[in-house]
């Protein structure tokens, strides 16, 4: 069914299908991996028949991108959420954000898992490898002036938004390995922390400064 402007009506009942399938899909690249998983199974776990899937989605890769999208959103929700509700007041208290908003964006190691493999088969499929590129492009797009907004209340000026963001992603995927490989160790959890920080700092300077 059409809407008056033309493009398809989304039904309650498909937006549940596709939710079932992107959980189902969770779960099977979880436990038996991206490259071992089918349309098949992820079907079965889902309850439905490859006519429910097609009708949703053409292949596991777009599957796996809805799903990256939609935690992806998620993940900026709360970024933004916890931001907004810090009170920034000085370099002191840039390290007690970070330390907070690294605590509100915890590791998943199963997603981890799913999205380092997916990665890896993107990287040998040139068409995809653009579009992941694209996409982590954009995530980065949408969480950096809110980084920039919460230091610009710390007094401090972001000259790079850009080179700032890609540092702090490859922070990020740098020190999850770390973090998930000795998920108990508290000096590594600190230590990411820490990087984080010197990061945010070593990619803004004093508003004063960069006024000057």
């Amino acid at each position: 069914m059409a809407s008056a402007t033309g493009a398809p009506r989304v039904t309650r009942r498909r937006v549940e299908t596709r939710n079932r399938l992107l959980t189902a899909a969770y779960e099977v690249f979880a436990e038996e991996g991206f490259g071992r998983a089918s349309v098949e199974r992820v079907c079965e776990r889902a309850g439905f028949t490859r006519g429910a899937f097609y009708s949703n989605f053409s292949s596991l890769d777009e599957l796996f991108l809805a799903m990256w999208e939609q935690r992806s959103a998620d993940m900026l929700a709360d970024v933004r959420a916890t931001l907004d509700d810090i009170s920034v007041d000085g370099t002191e208290d840039i390290a007690a954000a970070v330390d907070r908003l690294v605590r509100a964006v915890p590791l998943d190691e199963a997603w981890f898992r799913i999205t380092a493999e997916f990665t890896s088969h993107a990287l040998r499929t040139p068409a995809l490898r653009r579009v992941v590129a694209a996409r982590e492009d954009a995530i980065v797009a949408a969480l950096i002036p809110t980084i920039v907004a919460a230091l610009a209340r710390a007094g401090r000026t972001v000259p790079d938004p850009t080179a700032l963001g890609q540092a702090l992603v490859a922070v990020h995927d740098g020190t999850a390995v770390q973090v998930l490989m000795e998920p108990r160790s508290r000096h590594v959890r600190r230590r990411r922390t820490d990087l984080f920080c010197h990061v945010v700092l070593a990619y803004s300077t004093p508003s004063t400064e960069g006024s000057k």
